[in-house]
């Protein structure tokens, strides 16, 4: 199982790694061609289907002002041919908490479903 948890965690650092290098062509080969999908950035309501979500990366990953993103602390759970991860991200000093899931398809983990929203901050 830890290899399978390897692998979901790599399809993982891959999303991160296609937003920072604002690489349209690696986010769309990571999402899902057979599945439904859907995503929710911080802020926006729920984008459903495969052409919506696409649209929506190619607008953020155009913008030349879009911050980079840290993301850490992830988690994951693999049921069979689904996969959860859980993360922390950072964008532009604001803490985001993230859930990214993913299906095995054609033997790859591809992603179904982002979901990142602020959390609050703890000031003490």
């Amino acid at each position: 199982m830890r290899h399978v948890d390897e692998t979901v965690l790599a399809a993982n650092d891959a999303f991160y790694r296609a937003f920072n290098d604002r690489d349209i062509e690696a986010m769309d080969a990571l999402w899902a061609l057979e599945a439904p999908v859907w995503c929710v950035h911080p802020g926006w309501n729920m984008l459903t289907g495969r052409d919506e979500v696409m649209q929506s990366w190619r607008a953020i990953l155009s913008n030349p002002a879009q911050e980079r993103i840290v993301a850490g602390g992830a988690s994951v759970l693999v049921r069979g041919e689904l996969a959860i991860v859980t993360c922390r991200e950072l964008v532009s000093g604001n803490p985001l908490a993230a859930t990214n899931a993913f299906v095995r398809e054609n033997g790859d983990w591809k992603l179904v479903q982002h979901h990142s929203s602020p959390v609050a901050r703890m000031d003490t």
